[in-house]
């Protein structure tokens, strides 16, 4: 029996058909009804680069629902072929502690990304780079961006390679400030930036 779609009514702010992977569509985040999917996701040990890891999905809910309340902000669930296979988050880096640490430019904008679990069918290769050939799209030409900064954990080689696998540039490493307030805690961050310009993706 073939599952149900998951929110098949939910309208997308894009949608590809990425060449020898599928449909990718990417959804708005609902804190309400995609919290079990996104506490199931950020609670694994894999995802420890997060920093969600020992969250209950009540904590969950209500950091996306803040988030949900910010203009600079945005939270994504991307769906392949029916079903959830990634988080993806995008910002406006000048309201983000990283414009503390790089000269932000017009045009700039900041993504992270988390990816589902492989399941029990082991690795999916191919899927990170069909999944940021998507994202890549929808940020560089859906929202007419000029470049996607990124800052994975300095330790998270795995992450830094993929993205340089798919034409990040490397700078430099840097030393996110912690955030104390009281709608979001963020511990200090030593992270790697990299940097791919809608040039390098599309070549316009």
């Amino acid at each position: 029996m073939t599952a149900e779609p998951y929110a098949p009514a939910r309208r997308a702010v894009h949608e590809q058909v990425v060449e020898g992977f599928g449909t990718v569509r990417i959804l708005p985040l609902d804190p309400h009804a995609d919290a079990d999917v996104v506490h199931g996701w950020v609670s694994e040990e894999r995802a420890a680069f997060w920093g969600m890891n020992g969250l209950t999905k009540q904590q969950v809910l209500e950091m996306y629902a803040h988030l949900d309340t910010l203009d600079t902000h945005h939270a994504f669930l991307a769906v392949k072929d029916g079903e959830p296979v990634a988080l993806f988050q995008t910002y406006e880096p000048e309201a983000d502690r990283v414009s503390e640490c790089y000269q932000a430019e017009p045009g700039d904008i900041g993504v992270h990304l988390l990816l589902a679990p492989a399941g029990s069918d082991g690795g999916r290769p191919g899927w990170s780079a069909a999944l940021l050939t998507a994202f890549t799209s929808f940020v560089l030409v859906g929202l007419d961006r000029r470049r996607i900064v990124v800052d994975p954990d300095e330790r998270n080689t795995k992450a830094i390679a993929r993205f340089v696998r798919q034409g990040f540039v490397p700078g430099p490493r840097v030393v996110l400030p912690e955030i104390d307030l009281p709608d979001v805690y963020l511990p200090e961050k030593r992270a790697q930036l990299a940097f791919l310009t809608r040039e390098a993706a599309f070549g316009k």
